[in-house]
């Protein structure tokens, strides 16, 4: 599999949805939100995995047109999925 930036780097969204998810890292709480999005994970080889199926599901639902959607949740899952990568990222030289 490839690496985890690699695939968010890959993943093709509308500017206006990322730009939601831009201005929402900034209040990303992990005890608050994983607890809701990933009941019962906690490292990120358990909660990664969780948030790309949940938000490739939301992705499916988006693209469809389908009066389910909602956007955010989308937002949600995109701010946990970005944050966590974050963290799990080995730190870059300065």
């Amino acid at each position: 599999m490839r690496d985890v930036t690699q695939t968010l780097a890959a993943m093709r969204r509308p500017c206006l949805l990322m730009r939601a998810v831009r201005f929402g890292l900034s209040d990303y709480r992990r005890s608050r939100d994983l607890r809701r999005l990933t009941p019962g994970a906690t490292s990120p080889d358990q909660v990664l995995p969780r948030l790309f199926a949940a938000e490739a599901a939301l992705e499916d639902t988006r693209r469809r047109g389908d009066a389910n959607y909602s956007i955010s949740a989308h937002i949600e899952v995109l701010v946990a999925l970005i944050a966590e990568a974050r963290l799990q990222a080995p730190a870059r030289p300065v």
